[in-house]
């Protein structure tokens, strides 16, 4: 079975997002334990160099999650606690229309205030390499409440993926105070 790729890219860089970037790599650590061979390989991006990360959004992955503050109010930016990074997503549809690659991932996850509103999901077409799920929030984002969330869906991304017993088997929940393994 071949692991599933998660990219993080922490654009926010701070201490909330640094925590919360923290938690999410240990979740998926967890599902990597007792396994041979890891289910998900994580790549985990923080940096402030323009092509750094535009190769970190490019590069072909499984799910692709982007932690930054979102910005709406000129055009959808993600943009970093301290104001010294920004990247819209205008000029990253422009620097992929150059390359001819755009977003390479099925999954997006654009974490950040704002980035499920309409104009946040028209500019993102213009970046994509093919057909996406884009998830994003309609309102103020805290980074704890990110944090609830991405736990939620990488372990439900990553329930009973194992290559253990059948598909039957792996889907299989106990009834509570069972264990899954019976003598």
């Amino acid at each position: 079975m071949k692991p599933r790729r998660v990219t993080l890219i922490d654009l926010g860089l701070d201490a909330g997002f640094d925590a919360s970037m923290t938690f999410v790599q240990s979740v998926l650590q967890n599902v990597n334990a007792g396994w041979s061979d890891p289910l998900i390989e994580i790549e985990f991006i923080r940096s402030r160099d323009p092509l750094t990360i535009t190769a970190a959004l490019t590069t072909p992955t499984d799910v692709l999650q982007v932690m930054a503050h979102g910005d709406h109010s000129e055009a959808p930016t993600f943009v970093s606690s301290d104001l010294m990074t920004e990247v819209t997503l205008a000029h990253l549809a422009d620097q992929m229309l150059e390359s001819k690659y755009g977003i390479a991932a099925p999954v997006v996850i654009a974490d950040g205030c704002k980035t499920g509103v309409g104009v946040w999901q028209r500019a993102i077409r213009d970046c994509l390499q093919g057909p996406i799920t884009y998830v994003g929030t309609t309102r103020l984002l805290y980074w704890h409440e990110s944090t609830v969330f991405c736990s939620a869906f990488y372990g439900s991304l990553t329930r009973n993926k194992g290559s253990v017993g059948t598909r039957r088997s792996r889907a299989w929940m106990p009834p509570p105070g069972r264990s899954r393994h019976t003598s």
